[in-house]
């Protein structure tokens, strides 16, 4: 895990990569005597003075308070919205303590939730299951994470099928299982057009019912939903329950995923558009990597800064 030299030094990366947050981090993580409602004022507070500084970097806070689609994923926080997760993280993160990297991790348990329809239409197999289990081992192996099946429920309801707003609401009220450790991946048949959507470690404490995965079954590897029917719509979706944004977050801005080593990217990539480069800074789009849209057999990575940002918001939430 996180170690006290590598704590400081992520933690250095992050607080210049998001400006004042820095000093909110700083100031509180000696005050032992701050209450959490304090903590939650004070971090929108940084928060707003973060949106105000970089004015760059709220551009994109027009679409996104408009409600603008993006397509794939129904992951999209403002710049206001990541600014103030971020200041929570950066208190908690430099206030620790954090586990040692001498004790590894356990596996996260998983429970998989089917929704089918009433008809027991949109079931998905225990193998496409296991699957789905295995390609989340290989893809977050490499950064330290394992993953182990706790159980599997299926429910018939029509209403939940089609995950609207309240439906995905009871749905989950009734069905999660386990902690804040737990990882919950239900499948379901959105009547959004999305792919799948999640909930990011800092949500849990505010609404733990709520924490966890949503996929489209069509997604788990062996599905109809060509060409987003291997699997990585639900390593895309676990990326964000374990703290990371989008590739193409924050646009070309300063910014961007808060993550150091992957290159700035204006915009989603879609299908597999080798050499695309929307940004005048250093480096190609990431389009190989997890948190970006491209096609299922396009996606091929994590780098080393989302495995450190992962492993960090892991600690420090769940």
């Amino acid at each position: 895990m996180i170690g006290p030299k590598e704590r400081m030094k992520t933690t250095t990366l992050w607080c210049t990569m998001i400006l004042g947050a820095c000093a909110l981090a700083c100031d509180v993580s000696d005050d032992s005597t701050r209450s959490e409602d304090q903590d939650v004022v004070v971090a929108e507070d940084d928060a707003w003075d973060l949106c105000e500084m970089d004015d760059d970097a709220c551009i994109d806070d027009f679409a996104a308070d408009a409600g603008f689609s993006h397509g794939r994923c129904g992951v999209h926080p403002t710049t206001f919205e990541v600014a103030a997760m971020e200041a929570d993280f950066l208190y908690r993160f430099a206030a620790g303590p954090l586990p040692s990297e001498a004790t590894p991790r356990a596996a996260i348990p998983v429970w998989v939730h089917v929704i089918r329809d009433n008809g027991g239409n949109g079931d998905v197999s225990d193998a496409q299951i296991n699957q789905q289990i295995n390609l989340l081992n290989t893809t977050y192996g490499p950064a330290g994470f394992s993953f182990a099946l706790a159980g599997t429920t299926r429910t018939n309801n029509n209403s939940w099928y089609a995950m609207g707003a309240s439906a995905e609401t009871q749905a989950k009220n009734t069905l999660r299982r386990g902690g804040k450790e737990t990882l919950n991946l239900y499948t379901a048949n959105p009547s959004g057009g999305l792919l799948g959507w999640a909930t990011f470690p800092s949500s849990y404490a505010g609404n733990p019912k709520y924490d966890g995965v949503v996929v489209l079954n069509g997604s788990l590897p062996g599905g109809n939903a060509v060409p987003y029917n291997l699997g990585m719509t639900g390593v895309h979706e676990v990326g964000h329950w374990m703290g990371l944004y989008h590739t193409f977050q924050g646009g070309c801005a300063k910014q961007g995923d808060l993550v150091d080593d992957t290159p700035p990217e204006k915009s989603a990539a879609f299908g597999c558009p080798e050499g695309r480069n929307t940004c005048p800074a250093a480096g190609v789009d990431p389009i190989h990597n997890y948190m970006d849209y491209t096609d299922d057999a396009c996606m091929t990575n994590f780098t080393a800064g989302q495995a450190t940002r992962m492993k960090a918001q892991m600690a420090a939430y769940r």
